[in-house]
């Protein structure tokens, strides 16, 4: 792509998310959320590698579905983000108050025998149903969180999705500069949350029983810190409904030698998850990329 193709999809992503950001700030969260899955249902019909790489993947982690099946999971699987776009977009309306009296939460003793250990948390999420909303539920109820996310491609919309998360009080972590200021975090004993769910060929370990490209860096991190992993998600349960799903911590005695046994188990527990809310995770993303790479599917 020359430089001044790549000059016009900047300015046509800046002017889509501003004219988002207009659209939805003047609507409630049900009005908004319907919006957002008309949206996504329309890219479903137009973004043809996209809807088959979602198929493909639905084909190879669940083997057993039909093909309405699979069809009509990877459909709602573009209506769940084109939904969520639309509520991070609400970010700027929605209180702290708005958010807890629309929030669940299942598995909190987990979080609470994570802080006993008093060596920070390292809350591994996922691209799995509302991540931002995990964050600000966090803040509204009185503790911190940073999150390492990666940076969008276009600096602008990446100024504006940065403004819009301050919003809420999320600390945000360049994920290409983020291991002194994790490390500094968590000696203060808070919250780093992780999305260690995209491909990666750092390691290969099982998903849904296929080997898939793994990052080791949160397994790494609670090795050498003592930070306690705690699988932590926030999935939709209705319209503007939420609920926060805590997992037993992995590891936390600290005691596997190995990283990728670790990141195996964080697998597995994000899988049991993605298993329940199957529409609510990002299949649009080439999660086995490496491993095909590799001729190891």
């Amino acid at each position: 792509m020359s430089n001044r193709q790549k000059a016009l999809v900047s300015k046509l992503g800046l002017y889509a998310f501003g004219f988002g950001q207009k659209i939805f700030l003047k609507q409630d969260v049900t009005v908004a959320e319907r919006r957002g899955e008309a949206i996504g249902n329309l890219a479903f019909r137009l973004m043809r590698s996209r809807r088959e790489r979602t198929i493909n993947n639905l084909q190879l982690a669940f083997p057993e579905w039909t093909d309405a099946q699979r069809y009509e999971t990877a459909r709602g699987v573009f209506k769940h983000f084109g939904l969520i776009t639309a509520d991070f977009m609400r970010t700027p309306l929605r209180t702290n108050q708005e958010l807890l009296d629309n929030m669940e939460v299942e598995g909190f003793e987990h979080y609470e025998r994570a802080a006993a250990v008093e060596k920070g948390i390292i809350a591994c999420t996922a691209h799995l149903g509302n991540w931002e909303r995990f964050g600000h539920w966090l803040i509204a109820t009185g503790r911190q969180i940073s999150v390492v996310a990666r940076d969008a491609n276009q600096g602008e919309i990446q100024d504006r999705v940065s403004q819009i998360r301050s919003l809420t009080g999320v600390n945000v972590l360049s994920r290409g500069d983020s291991a002194r200021p994790i490390l500094v975090k968590l000696k203060r004993k808070e919250i780093v949350g992780i999305l260690p769910d995209q491909n990666s060929d750092e390691s290969f370990v099982p998903f849904f029983g296929k080997p898939a490209g793994t990052v080791l860096g949160p397994a790494v991190l609670h090795q050498r810190t003592g930070a306690v992993l705690l699988p932590s998600f926030c999935v939709r349960i209705g319209p503007g409904k939420y609920r926060v799903v805590v997992r037993e911590p992995v590891d936390i005695d600290n005691k596997m030698e190995s990283a990728e046994e670790i990141m195996a188990k964080l697998n597995e527990v994000l899988e049991s998850v993605i298993r329940e809310y199957p529409e609510q995770w990002l299949w649009l993303h080439d999660r086995w990329k490496s491993a095909r790479r590799r001729n190891l599917l």
